[in-house]
């Protein structure tokens, strides 16, 4: 799950990326609006953080062009600002959610979850190959063993999104440069040879449900069924 935060003061923006990336998700930052929008444009997001109170382009104007080019990417405003008319006027530009600074980071979380639920993903996030199952709601991977019994599978934030980005694809190869898209952000990148040691890591831990991931030379990664019939 890929997260923009738009927050410009910088000391709430660090808590803030700080948080998410130890929830697993993969954070990038826009310390105004003009950056904000310019991002929105280039990157699909799974749900947008947005401060009303931003430099060159307010919250407001950020959030009226990301509905007018029909994005539906979830939106979480964050502000200072508690007059009603300006929660109506955040939810009626197309926002879902709405904190009021300050905030507990335990609900901000827990509001995060809850838009991710309610979003692209729909509320039936379990995907299946093979004996695996994947929930990307609930943040977990489990497989069915010989008693058909649930066997959670330990994966950290990172193996766990590239497993999201390949349960996703599944039966279809994905380019390391799509697996890198998934693990970090913008200003903290990853190299081709950290993508093959979150790869080995996560082949081996998947090896129990029969779930094999194959590198197809010169493309990237395929992520199948090992069970030959």
């Amino acid at each position: 799950m890929r997260l923009l935060v738009v927050e410009d003061d910088k000391m709430l923006a660090a808590g803030l990326i700080q948080a998410l990336t130890q929830a697993g998700y993969a954070v990038d930052h826009a310390e105004n609006g003009d950056v904000a929008n310019a991002l929105l444009q280039q990157a699909p997001y799974d749900l947008l953080v947005l401060d009303l109170g931003l430099p060159k382009l307010d919250g407001f104007e950020v959030l009226k062009r990301l509905r007018n080019r029909g994005d539906t990417v979830a939106v979480m405003i964050l502000t200072a600002q508690d007059a009603v008319e300006s929660r109506v006027k955040g939810l009626d530009l197309g926002a879902d959610d709405y904190l009021i600074k300050p905030f507990n980071l335990t609900e901000l979380e827990a509001r995060v979850r809850a838009l991710i639920r309610r979003g692209k993903l729909g509320s039936n996030t379990a995907l299946i190959c093979g004996a695996l199952t994947f929930n990307a709601s609930d943040k977990n991977a489990f497989y069915s063993d010989a008693n058909n019994k649930h066997q959670v599978i330990n994966l950290s934030a990172r193996e766990f999104a590239l497993l999201e980005t390949l349960m996703h694809k599944q039966n279809k190869v994905v380019s390391k440069e799509q697996l890198l898209e998934s693990l970090c952000n913008w200003d903290n990148e990853l190299g081709d040879n950290a993508i093959e040691v979150y790869v080995h890591r996560l082949r081996k831990k998947i090896a129990v449900a029969n779930v094999q991931v194959r590198t197809i030379r010169g493309l990237g990664y395929l992520l199948e069924n090992g069970l030959k019939i």
